[in-house]
């Protein structure tokens, strides 16, 4: 910093920081999702969101070991998740709410630990808890190389030979030794004396529970292979009556959408599972509504002044399942009210393959589109239309919509998906949620641009705080963002032949007088001008007489 005072003669070189930095743009692709997992293990928690940069992470945190991600029950989750990385999604954040349906009993085979042989390739074993209700959230087995019992004291002859098939079983909490099994064998004929059966020894165990589900062969083929596994209980969602209030969850407690709400980078919103639950009947038409609003209300919340912040979400809404047909989905959503600018609309399902079955699954788009929307910001940026794109992983629709149909749902704001001759399946729709009469905010590039413009103007101008509110703030604020501005408007993301048109920032003496610099305010106006989608494409044809001119 400058100095105050100068004594002896000489050249004095001073830094000076001028304060005021460029503007960088925030992430706009960053989602969140609500539904049901497979497994909820490592650090990952029950209604807790966490963040999973990529399918590997999935499974390290929902998924059980050695196993695909996809629960035996179909949940949607897993499908929306794998989609939207598979569409060119980086980050999201996942809050499980469960790893079972509320009110159904899972059964061993969907809770229980299995174990495949050295291989990796066939099925060894199955542990489980033998009481449900054990107080013992997360438990590490361990498989571990063994030999067979030694020979009694004063007994003559060959010990028995190690073959290689006999192995041990450790079961921890944490770094505390709850059991150990050792001299185990997967030979259900082998001699008391020289080892023991898996089954008939853990039957013993006050804890575990184990079956043998190997397949024929030789003991050593069949036997388990070495490792550490995690065993926990089955994470499941409270009652079904309480089944909308867990999925709803609290701000205090960062549960549930709402806790999604609380986390800052979170842009893209979808809860696929909600409309599981409401396919097995858990819930009614009017709670999925419910849960559908909740998200509205929350991506709403900064402009109704709850929120202080810019609002830069949007939820990706899904249609039920049991309207299927246009004229359904029309009706629908004329009955639900389901009405914002923050909100998208997809129709219809799409078909992908079940992993755990290979047969097509309908499943809702979300996950997807929401892919979708990422790719489209990486490649092309937030200000283009994310439409007329492949969703990678689709291989059919529940519905082919044709043109008229879509004449009917289009200008209610349902974007269709649908399937074009030598085109593939297309997503054909851009519009957002918003009353049809307001035009200003009807495109979803629209919405989502000046929500990235607001956000990365509040994080970058938070040097602006407590400077001296003069004239020499007003001219660096405008200059700060008008530079930001401009390099939207070189990108494309702004219309005009020149930046004046393209935008303005005004930051003078008539929007700050005295009086609002003595209440230490200050006031800068932005106008922008965004590109919007060329949605409908018009070519005006003629017959044309050279002689007659133009």
């Amino acid at each position: 910093m400058p100095r105050l005072d100068y004594f002896a003669p000489g050249v004095y070189v001073e830094e000076i920081n001028r304060g005021s930095r460029p503007i960088e743009g925030v992430s706009t692709n960053v989602a969140g999702f609500v539904g049901f997992t497979e497994d909820i293990r490592n650090s990952a928690e029950l209604f807790k969101p966490m963040l999973v940069t990529n399918w590997s992470q999935y499974l390290n945190y929902f998924g059980k070991d050695n196993s695909d991600g996809f629960t035996d029950f179909n949940a949607y989750l897993p499908f929306a998740v794998n989609g939207f990385f598979l569409n060119g999604g980086g980050r999201c954040w996942i809050c499980s709410i469960g790893t079972h349906l509320p009110g159904k009993q899972p059964s061993p085979e969907q809770t229980g630990l299995e174990i495949s042989t050295r291989g990796r390739n066939r099925p060894s074993l199955r542990l489980g808890f033998k009481d449900p209700r054990a107080n013992l959230p997360s438990l590490t087995i361990e498989i571990q190389d063994s030999t067979p019992k030694a020979l009694p004291p004063d007994t003559e002859g060959e010990p028995p030979e190690n073959t290689g098939e006999f192995f041990s079983i450790v079961v921890k909490q944490g770094d505390r030794i709850l059991e150990r099994f050792d001299n185990l064998t997967m030979n259900r004929e082998i001699n008391s004396q020289v080892a023991d059966y898996v089954v008939n020894r853990l039957a013993q165990s006050p804890i575990l529970q184990v079956a043998d589900i190997s397949q024929v062969g030789r003991p050593l083929a069949r036997r388990p292979a070495n490792g550490t596994f995690q065993l926990n209980l089955p994470q499941v969602a409270s009652r079904p009556e309480n089944l909308t209030r867990d999925m709803k969850g609290s701000q205090d407690d960062r549960t549930g959408v709402q806790g999604m709400f609380e986390i800052d980078e979170i842009n893209i919103l979808a809860c696929p599972d909600l409309m599981r639950v409401y396919e097995e009947g858990l819930i009614s038409l009017d709670q999925v509504h419910d849960v559908m609003g909740l998200q509205i209300s929350l991506c709403e919340g900064s402009m109704s002044g709850n929120v202080p912040n810019p609002p830069n979400r949007m939820v990706v809404l899904d249609t039920p399942p049991d309207k299927v047909k246009p004229q359904e989905v029309a009706q629908w959503l004329e009955d639900s009210k389901l009405r914002s600018m923050f909100a998208a609309l997809y129709y219809p399902w799409v078909k992908t393959t079940n992993p755990k079955d290979g047969k097509t699954i309908n499943i809702p788009p979300c996950g997807h589109v929401m892919g979708v929307w990422s790719r489209s910001d990486e490649t092309r940026g937030v200000y283009k239309a994310p439409a007329n794109e492949v969703p990678r992983g689709v291989i059919g629709l529940a519905y082919d919509t044709n043109f008229r149909e879509q004449e009917l749902l289009n200008p209610k704001g349902i974007n269709c998906i649908r399937t074009f001759p030598n085109r593939g399946i297309r997503i054909w729709g851009a519009r957002t949620l918003v009353e049809p009469d307001i035009t200003e905010w009807r495109y979803i590039n629209v919405r989502r641009l000046i929500s990235y413009i607001e956000k990365s103007i509040e994080l970058g101008t938070q040097w602006v705080v407590f400077e001296p509110n003069d004239e020499d703030l007003w001219a660096r604020v405008t200059r700060v963002v008008s530079n930001f501005l401009e390099r939207l408007w070189r990108e494309g993301a702004l219309f005009g032949a020149s930046p004046e048109q393209a935008f303005y920032v005004k930051c003078d003496s008539e929007l700050n007088t005295s009086e609002t610099m003595i209440l230490g305010r200050l006031y800068v106006e932005i106008g922008v001008c965004p590109v919007r989608p060329a949605e409908f494409v018009i070519f005006r044809i003629s017959q044309w007489n050279s002689s007659d001119g133009a």
